[in-house]
């Protein structure tokens, strides 16, 4: 795997993007930075993280030999070789809060951020932006963050921590290429936060109701139990779930 190290950059995904349209990139090129001086999360929010502490990195993924119908796939590929490196490095009680949060009981520690590239209306790659918490120890203003370093009380390597992503990712995109969509979203579905869980959320006019997470459509959409006993689907700008 090459791993193209910066002391600093605007954003890995922008630096990978600019990169892959100059030049071919092998695939699962990394782009790992000390700082992200524009790091960038979900539906434009910033992500913000401690200089030299924690892992703001991108992985350019080929997709031009993937069956791919549906982008959130990816989403669900990414989350899952997320799970299994935490798993791996004895972080307890892990789960997805939709779409790509990783939660460590109800702290979030890994932010990730998708950008797929179409040619002629057929997948042609995605980067895959990372920002993952793990030696930073205190974030200012930030209740429900935390970090690996904080959770387990140990200092990781940030080299050996990229490494093990970038294994699990492609373990996981094997599975993909050969079509294991049902288990792969299975896996997926039983790793999100609050599932089955009464639960509170807020939609796009700022009106809270209750119900149940039961899953997510082949599309990414979240399937919410309502009261009146109907499953209904909102897509991530209609809605939040509060906790």
């Amino acid at each position: 795997m090459l791993i193209i190290k910066l002391n600093a950059t605007d954003s890995t995904n922008s630096y990978l993007k600019r990169l892959s349209v100059a030049e071919p990139v092998a695939d699962y090129t990394a782009v790992v930075t000390a700082v992200q001086t524009e790091g960038r999360g979900q539906m434009g929010t910033v992500w913000d993280a401690e200089a030299a502490k924690n892992l703001t990195f991108s992985v350019y993924k080929d997709l031009s030999e993937y069956e791919l119908g549906n982008p959130f796939y990816v989403n669900i590929v990414t989350s899952l070789a997320l799970l299994k490196t935490l798993s791996f490095f004895s972080i307890p009680k892990i789960s997805v809060k939709w779409p790509n949060d990783i939660l460590s009981e109800n702290k979030k520690v890994c932010g990730i951020l998708i950008e797929n590239v179409f040619k002629q209306t057929k997948f042609s790659s995605t980067i895959i932006g990372i920002g993952l918490n793990v030696n930073q120890l205190e974030f200012e203003n930030l209740p429900k963050a935390s970090s690996l370093g904080a959770i387990s009380g140990r200092v990781f390597d940030l080299d050996e921590v990229a490494k093990v992503i970038i294994s699990n990712l492609k373990y996981y995109f094997d599975a993909l290429k050969k079509g294991d969509l049902a288990e792969l979203k299975g896996a997926y579905e039983a790793a999100l936060f609050r599932k089955n869980k009464p639960s509170t959320f807020q939609d796009a006019e700022g009106l809270m109701f209750s119900g149940f997470i039961k899953g997510v459509s082949d599309t990414g959409y979240l399937q919410i139990l309502l009261e009146d006993e109907v499953v209904k689907e909102y897509d991530l700008k209609t809605i939040s779930l509060l906790y």
